[in-house]
């Protein structure tokens, strides 16, 4: 992992932005596997599917930015350029399909990253942010509403515990994020 800009262990979602047909650059949530070579799994026939076969690499950037999260897992995003202003660092990568399969009815592809250029823009001193957490979590969750094998009483009421975490200990943009979900996942 010593290409990465950042040491983990176990899963870490991050924002990835592929560049698609109209060279735009799509911007998506993704959990990377630690790993050599880190790995991740993309689920359904998504833009990020699409331009990961197609182009063979993105860009995987770490922010704490509870909004830039939300819209990039709950929203289709594009930008001009593939970094976002927010990124703390960031790690181009080129990727390799490794397996596919299907779960519930659901299409899924394992791709290798490696790492071919990385920054670290800026330091930051951890904080543990509940409610920043939170709503990561229910991105997660709203993402497998409605995809069978997973139940949507059961993370219906994931999201609301979630939103009681936010109104507790949320910070401006921990709330801010928090509208932005509730707007784009109606």
């Amino acid at each position: 992992m010593s290409d990465w800009p950042a040491d983990w262990d176990g899963v870490t979602e991050t924002v990835v932005t592929t560049r698609g047909p109209n060279d735009r650059w799509n911007v998506a949530a993704l959990g990377v596997h630690a790993g050599d070579p880190a790995t991740a799994r993309t689920w359904g026939r998504t833009r990020t599917w699409r331009n990961f076969r197609e182009r063979g690499r993105g860009y995987v950037q770490f922010t704490r930015d509870p909004v830039d999260f939300v819209e990039a897992a709950c929203s289709i995003r594009e930008e001009e350029e593939p970094i976002l202003a927010s990124a703390s660092a960031w790690a181009e990568v080129r990727v390799a399909q490794t397996d596919a399969g299907e779960e519930d009815g659901t299409k899924w592809v394992d791709w290798e990253l490696r790492v071919e250029a990385s920054e670290v823009r800026e330091r930051v001193v951890p904080t543990v942010s509940r409610a920043h957490a939170a709503v990561v979590e229910a991105t997660v969750a709203a993402s497998r509403l409605g995809v069978a094998g997973y139940d949507d009483e059961t993370l219906r009421e994931r999201i609301a515990f979630c939103e009681s975490v936010v109104e507790r200990a949320g910070g401006n943009r921990e709330r801010e994020a928090w509208r932005r979900f509730e707007a784009l996942t109606e």
